[in-house]
């Protein structure tokens, strides 16, 4: 098959086009700067620029579509213009260039008001009760795409929970660059239940539903490694791994919240690029379960994950232990 990949610049893109050419499709990939995939072919450019993604898409039967802005804060214009115009122009292009399968690449969070989630499945998204832009605009965006399904046009959103492993900047990165410096609190003592995906299953899950669209699309599906732990567990793995100090100490997840609410709000104000300490939605994160029903994706995409937790961070480790030697 010939695949588009947007978003192949990211870790979790980057391993979706790999695995794409180590199945032998022919794979395309459009974002702002080189993928570094071997075998695929890059086109650099933004989702918002028309032209780029009508040269990206021409000729493609399939279209992942990772590409997205993420971050915890930042003006509202921007993630719309990425997140929804962008998928809306990128939807409109691959329909014009006779694309048969679209999967977008959502996020749990497009479901998520703050509420502890314990086994549910994929929960319709919902833009009015998302608390962050990143997660409205995602919302948005799923329900653009899944609203373009046709017959002669599948679209199906996929929706990783939580996704980490070795060069991850989003998770790993932040846990030990604070855990480093003693500024990373566990937050009601760390055991709110939460579950996570191993980037390389993730990577698997995506790919599989572009081979399962026939089964799956017009709908989203929540991927996870099914394997829900206490957060403070999760942290002190990712610390011991990139050995730094686990975090010891504690505070109320509420005040936390609040916390982080003021601190979006100072940041926001002050057009600060960089992320800041804390969120109301990284501590909505951090202080309530989140873990899903695993049964109906593995039945419906013909896939379970290969890497256990634990053998992710035992990986994590090796990475580390690498660099440092």
């Amino acid at each position: 098959m010939r695949v588009l990949v947007t978003g192949a610049s990211g870790l979790l893109g980057r391993e979706v086009a790999r695995l794409l050419v180590r199945q032998g499709h022919a794979v395309a990939t459009l974002q702002r700067r080189p993928s570094g995939v071997d075998g695929a072919a890059d086109f650099c450019g933004s989702v918002t620029d028309d032209d780029a993604v009508r040269r990206a898409v021409a000729g493609a039967e399939g279209v992942i579509h990772l590409a997205a802005k993420v971050s915890f804060t930042g003006r509202a214009v921007e993630f719309n213009e990425v997140n929804v115009e962008g998928t809306r122009q990128l939807l409109r292009a691959a329909r014009d260039a006779g694309v048969r399968d679209v999967v977008f690449v959502s996020s749990p969070s497009v479901a998520n008001s703050g509420a502890a989630i314990a086994g549910l499945g994929a929960e319709p998204a919902d833009p009015a009760h998302a608390h962050s832009d990143y997660s409205r605009t995602k919302a948005e965006a799923e329900l653009l795409a899944l609203a373009a399904d046709a017959p002669d046009f599948r679209v199906a959103a996929v929706r990783p929970h939580v996704v980490w492993g070795p060069g991850d900047t989003q998770l790993v990165e932040r846990v030990l660059a604070r855990a480093g410096r003693s500024r990373l609190p566990l937050l009601d003592a760390g055991a709110a239940l939460i579950d996570t995906t191993y980037v390389d299953n993730a990577a698997s899950a995506i790919v599989a539903a572009l081979h399962r669209m026939e089964h799956i699309h017009g709908r989203a599906l929540v991927v996870s490694n099914g394997e829900p732990r206490p957060v403070g567990e999760l942290l002190a793995g990712i610390c011991a791994a990139g050995g730094v100090p686990v975090p010891s100490w504690s505070v109320p997840g509420g005040a936390a919240r609040a916390v982080g609410t003021v601190v979006e709000m100072v940041w926001t104000w002050a057009g600060r690029k960089e992320e800041p300490p804390m969120t109301r939605f990284l501590a909505e994160q951090l202080s309530t379960a989140h873990w899903f029903d695993q049964r109906e994706t593995r039945e419906l995409l013909d896939w379970t994950p290969a890497v256990s937790l634990d053998d992710g961070l035992a990986r994590l480790a090796q990475h580390y232990g690498s660099l440092r030697s």
